[in-house]
């Protein structure tokens, strides 16, 4: 037997795991999820249907940020002077800081860059509108009732909430300019802890 022809020794199958020191700091794990589809597609429909509403509803949104610009004055006394006067510092303040959130996070949000964050932001404002519909009209029959102007006056409010909360849980899907990864990031507890 030559020795291109002798059968040369394999290496045991070892499978080596990383040993966690539980005297030092929690240490950084990243797991990696594999793709659950049989053909490692990703589903161009579905993530076709998460940008247009990324963008379509960020589109949407800056109207109402240039609205509070073009009459800040009156924003701040009727709204947020006359329904949320418990917020420090004057009114004004709160018109212009909603006004640049609309204007800006919906940018983040259709280009996918900062889009949990920029979700977040338009979430916060929405989390205000809706109390103040509430307060200015109250339920009016919900959820049951024909209303004359065809819509309760918080319900697009409320959707826009809905919308942006999926967002900030989900982010912006893998049409985005920051690519949402299959990594997940966790910390080990010691051992014995309790949550």
């Amino acid at each position: 037997m030559s020795d291109a022809e002798s059968p040369k020794p394999q290496e045991p199958n070892v499978e080596i795991s990383p040993k966690l020191n539980a005297a030092s700091a929690p240490q950084r794990v990243e797991v990696v999820v594999d793709n659950t589809s049989s053909d490692n597609a990703v589903n161009i429909t579905g993530e076709l249907a998460i940008f247009v509403l990324r963008v379509l509803v960020s589109v949407m949104m800056v109207h109402h940020g240039l609205e509070k610009f073009q009459d800040p004055q009156g924003f701040s006394e009727f709204v947020v002077g006359k329904y949320f006067g418990f917020l420090p510092g004057d009114p004004i303040i709160w018109t212009f800081a909603a006004a640049a959130t609309q204007l800006v996070c919906p940018i983040g949000l259709a280009i996918g860059f900062f889009a949990r964050l920029s979700a977040l932001g338009l979430l916060s404002t929405m989390l205000f509108a809706i109390p103040f519909h509430l307060l200015d009209t109250g339920l009016e029959g919900f959820p049951l009732a024909v209303v004359e102007g065809h819509n309760y006056a918080f319900e697009l409010s409320a959707v826009y909430a809905a919308i942006f909360f999926y967002f900030l849980c989900a982010g912006p899907g893998r049409l985005s300019a920051a690519r949402k990864t299959n990594k997940i990031t966790y910390y080990p507890q010691k051992k014995g802890a309790t949550r």
